[in-house]
C-alpha cells in the first residue's frame, strides 16, 4: 500500500495538513491512535473568530459553544481585575466537534483517515504501524507533545483538565488564577461551556496535577466531574527544525503552541496549513526548497510573537507571589481599558507587557527589579 503522504496524528494540525495535501490531488493517509477523532480533548477550546476564518473553518452549531465576554484574573491573595474580550471576538468551541469538522473537510478533499491505528517507527520507504507496513514519500509527525517528551523535558509542564458541572461556572466569563506556590510557572483556569458547565484546569512545573486540581476544585465549591484529562503541555516555543529529509513536523510536535498559555488552535493549525501547501508543491516539483518554505512561512507569521512570549514567560516564572500581588496593585483602570480595546487574542504579548508594567509603569518595573534582586541575593 502506498500514499504520497502519511500523517501520524489526527488533531487540528494533522487534519488541516491532510486537507491541504488532498486538495492538491495527492494521496494522504491520517493515522489516529485513539478510537475517535477529537478524543481525548486536551484543549481549553478558546480561539478568535478571525483565527477560525484564516484556518478556513466556519464553525457550525455543534462546534461553536458561545462567545466569551470577559476574563477575570486573580492574584495569589485573591485580588482580581477583569479584561473585556468582546472586541477580540473570542469564542469557546467544542474541540471534539471542531476536529471532526476539519476531518470531514479533509475527507471531502480525498484524504483517508484511520482511527485506532498508531505510528510505530520510520523505515526505509515508509513507516511501520500497528496495522503493518505502509509505504509513502513524505512522513508528517503531528503526534503532539508526546513527540517532544523524550527530546527536552525542560519545556514540559504537568497539567490536568476536568469537565465539570458546577453552579459557580458562569457563561461568558473565563477565570485565571496565578499562584507560584500552587501552579509554579503557570496558572489554574476555568473556561465555561455554558452556565453551570465548563473546563477547569491546572498546570505547573513539578506539580502533582491530580492532587492540585482536586484542591482547587474543593476550594471553589460543589461540583460533579464528567471527564478527566491528564496531559503534558509544552511551553518552550518552536523546535529548531521543522523539516528533516522526508520528515515534516507540525503542531505541538513542532512546539507551535503558545509559550504563555500553551494554546495552539491557531498557531498549530496554521502550521498544518503551511506544511500541507509546501508538501504539495514539493510533490509536484521534487524541489527540496519547497519543503523548507513551510518553516520560513510559519516563523514569519509567529516567530517574533513567540520570542516575545518566551521573554514574558521568563519574567513571569521568576516572580514570586509577593511580586505578583504587588503587580496586581499596580494595574490601573486605564491599562485594563487599553487591553480590552485591543483585538490581539492571537498575538497578545503587547497586553502582557502592559500588565507587567514594562511600558508606562515605573512602579511595576520597580517591583520586577526588586524581585530579581531578591532572587540574586537568595
Amino acid at each position: 500500500m502506498y500514499y504520497d503522504v502519511i500523517i501520524a496524528g489526527g488533531s487540528i494540525a494533522g487534519l488541516l495538513c491532510a486537507r491541504e495535501v488532498a486538495n492538491n490531488g495527492h494521496s494522504v493517509l491520517v493515522l489516529e491512535e485513539d478510537y475517535e477523532i477529537g478524543t481525548p480533548e486536551h484543549c481549553g477550546g478558546l480561539v478568535s473568530i478571525s483565527a477560525l476564518e484564516e484556518l478556513g473553518i466556519v464553525p457550525h452549531r455543534k462546534t461553536l459553544s458561545h462567545h466569551i465576554e470577559a476574563a477575570e484574573i486573580f492574584s495569589p491573595l485573591g485580588k482580581k481585575f477583569s479584561i473585556e474580550s468582546k472586541k477580540q471576538k473570542v469564542v469557546e468551541i467544542n474541540r471534539r466537534e471542531l476536529d471532526k469538522q476539519i476531518a470531514l473537510q479533509a475527507k471531502k478533499n480525498g484524504a483517508e483517515i484511520r482511527v485506532k491505528t498508531s505510528f510505530k517507527e520510520i523505515i526505509v520507504d515508509g513507516i511501520n504501524t500497528s496495522d503493518g507496513k505502509i509505504n509513502c514519500k513524505i512522513i508528517v509527525d503531528a503526534r503532539g507533545v508526546s513527540a517532544l517528551i523524550n527530546k527536552d523535558r525542560t519545556g514540559i509542564l504537568s497539567s490536568a483538565q476536568y469537565e465539570v458541572y458546577a453552579d459557580w461556572i458562569k457563561k461568558g466569563k473565563v477565570e485565571v488564577y496565578f499562584d507560584q506556590k500552587k501552579y509554579p510557572g503557570f496558572f489554574a483556569w476555568i473556561i465555561p461551556s455554558s452556565d453551570g458547565m465548563g473546563k477547569v484546569g491546572v498546570a505547573g512545573k513539578g506539580i502533582n496535577a491530580s492532587d492540585t486540581i482536586q484542591e482547587f476544585l474543593s476550594r471553589k465549591g460543589n461540583f460533579s466531574t464528567i471527564r478527566k484529562i491528564f496531559a503534558p503541555i509544552w511551553i518552550k516555543g518552536p523546535i529548531k527544525k521543522f523539516v528533516s529529509k522526508n520528515i515534516v513536523i507540525i503542531g505541538d510536535a513542532a512546539g507551535q503552541s503558545k509559550p504563555t498559555t500553551a494554546g495552539g488552535i491557531y498557531s498549530c493549525g496554521m502550521g498544518g496549513i503551511f506544511a500541507g501547501r509546501a508538501i504539495s508543491k514539493y510533490l509536484k516539483s521534487e524541489n527540496k526548497n519547497e519543503l523548507d518554505e513551510y518553516q520560513k512561512l510559519w516563523m514569519k507569521k509567529f516567530g517574533k510573537e513567540f520570542e516575545k512570549q518566551l521573554l514574558a514567560r521568563k519574567i513571569l516564572e521568576r516572580l514570586d507571589n509577593d511580586a505578583i500581588n504587588k503587580l496586581f496593585d499596580s494595574v490601573t483602570p486605564e491599562i485594563l481599558k487599553d487591553i480590552s480595546n485591543k483585538d490581539d487574542f492571537d498575538f497578545h504579548t503587547s497586553s502582557i507587557i502592559k500588565l507587567l508594567g514594562v511600558k508606562g509603569s515605573f512602579k511595576a518595573a520597580q517591583i520586577i527589579l526588586s524581585n530579581e534582586m531578591k532572587n540574586l541575593l537568595s
